[in-house]
């Protein structure tokens, strides 16, 4: 039933897709849909503005208008099937502080830019937030929106020994092993990715040896699965850590 009633506002001018907003919302009303906050239907929100306060760019707002009632019986139905959505807490849903999710990236100043070190040689990290386990980063996670994203076979950092230099730097870091870990898990994350985070471009980055040749295949279908064609590059490394090719 269309009611006049309050009802949430999204300006998607100011919204930068950060993704706060979401766990505030007890109904679940609001998710993040190609790198925006949207609400996923009228009648899941209840208009008392809970999520008000945690938007950083003031881009949520109540207005009056004609909309959807609320349902609760609609929202209890959605809670209930909706996968979890990930919370901005101390901790990720693993419990272990070690997950808490946190970026380091920072804009520099001029005297920090000309003092920058031409190569990451020397003990210097190009690793730009935390986690960096496919299975944990949220596909909200703020530092994926509009990222060139770097998925690596997470024996790559150890057999390449300049691997923040010559793939890290700039990019997001997603790392993983698809012998040991659920395939079908990681499509699901790439594929939430991809349609929500605006993702840019994607290198993946492999081994040599068998058991990594399903990741880019993974994150292919992902795209493939998201409608999204994005520019996508994949390198392999030997065991002795030479580049094998690059397509």
């Amino acid at each position: 039933m269309i009611i006049k009633r309050k009802i949430i506002r999204i300006d998607e001018e100011k919204c930068d897709g950060c993704g706060q907003c979401v766990p505030s919302c007890a109904e679940g009303a609001i998710q993040i849909v190609d790198g925006k906050a949207r609400l996923a239907a009228e009648k899941y929100c209840d208009g008392l503005g809970a999520c008000l306060g945690e938007c950083p760019q003031d881009a949520l707002h109540i207005e009056e208008r004609e909309a959807e009632d609320f349902d609760e019986k609609a929202v209890e139905h959605h809670l209930k099937t909706a996968a979890p959505l990930p919370q901005d807490a101390p901790t990720l849903a693993c419990g272990c502080p070690s997950t808490r999710m946190q970026s380091f990236a920072k804009p520099m100043t001029a005297c920090e830019a000309a003092n920058k070190p031409a190569s990451h040689e020397g003990g210097v990290s190009a690793l730009s937030h935390w986690p960096v386990q496919i299975k944990l980063v949220p596909h909200t996670a703020p530092f994926l929106k509009g990222a060139d994203l770097l998925v690596a076979a997470d024996c790559t950092p150890f057999a390449y020994p300049n691997f923040h230099r010559d793939f890290l730097q700039g990019k997001v870091l997603m790392v993983g092993c698809p012998k040991f870990d659920d395939a079908d898990d990681y499509l699901r994350k790439f594929t939430d990715i991809f349609k929500m985070s605006g993702v840019k471009s994607v290198t993946v980055v492999t081994m040599e040896v068998p058991c990594c040749q399903g990741l880019p295949v993974i994150v292919k279908r992902g795209m493939a699965a998201a409608n999204s064609d994005i520019p996508m590059r994949h390198i392999t490394v030997s065991v002795q850590g030479e580049i094998l090719g690059r397509e």
